[in-house]
């Protein structure tokens, strides 16, 4: 048995946009039994872009879970975009994990918004200013999350779903300096810690949409402008992925 999961991230949705992913998606239910969002749903995140968003991803005949991005948090309104968007009847993780019943079995999806860090190397460290600290911290606590998030699901198939990256590899195409910006090595350790059988991301627009874990977990960038379409759909089951 397959499980079909369609992905994208980075739509950021305001009224302006709004409408321009619906003819795609309201095919969603003949390619896919769940949809993933890997977060920047809004522009700058207010209640009002998020009703946007629910318009938009809202009533699509399949589950939709996502998590939100950095976009998201800019205007300090996360629990009124949190609150419209489950009112739309989408499920919004954060170090939490949700298990949906497909066709072709239990897919299981834990999620968290992710941070920043940098990766093996090349990472920073938890050492000098309060301010530094606290920055590692966040993305310590961050992958915690996910890892307990993950270990905690009852499924056949277990998809991690974030908006920064857990490896340099999705990231070839963005600007090296930016690499501590766009996501961490933790992540990843988390994803290893537990039977995962893919990885979801976006946040890096310019870079690559393959890559793999240390631990050889398939990873995708589904950004919206690395995609370059509405969706994509991965299998989950058979001896291929996509």
């Amino acid at each position: 048995m397959v499980i079909r999961i369609a992905a994208v991230g980075d739509v950021h949705l305001d009224e302006d946009v709004v409408g321009r992913f619906r003819p795609a998606l309201e095919e969603l239910p003949g390619s896919a039994d769940a949809l993933l969002l890997a977060g920047d749903l809004t522009r700058h995140g207010t209640e009002a872009e998020a009703r946007c968003v629910a318009r938009e991803f809202g009533d699509l005949g399949v589950p939709v879970i996502t998590v939100l991005g950095n976009h998201d948090h800019q205007c300090d309104q996360v629990p009124q975009v949190v609150k419209v968007l489950e009112d739309a009847g989408i499920t919004v993780l954060e170090g939490t994990g949700v298990v949906v019943d497909t066709p072709g079995g239990r897919l299981g999806v834990a999620g968290v918004k992710g941070f920043g860090g940098g990766f093996a190397g090349r990472c920073a460290s938890d050492f000098g200013e309060p301010e530094m600290k606290a920055f590692v911290r966040t993305t310590r606590e961050s992958a915690d999350a996910l890892a307990d998030a993950l270990l905690s699901l009852d499924c056949d198939a277990l998809v991690a779903l974030t908006h920064y990256s857990p490896v340099p590899d999705t990231l070839a195409g963005e600007p090296l300096e930016i690499y501590p910006f766009l996501g961490c090595y933790q992540l990843g350790q988390a994803i290893d810690a537990a039977p995962t059988a893919l990885a979801l991301h976006g946040h890096a627009h310019h870079g690559t949409e393959r890559g793999t874990t240390p631990g050889g977990v398939r990873v995708r960038n589904v950004a919206h402008p690395v995609i370059k379409q509405a969706y994509s759909v991965f299998h989950l089951g058979g001896d291929q992925l996509d």
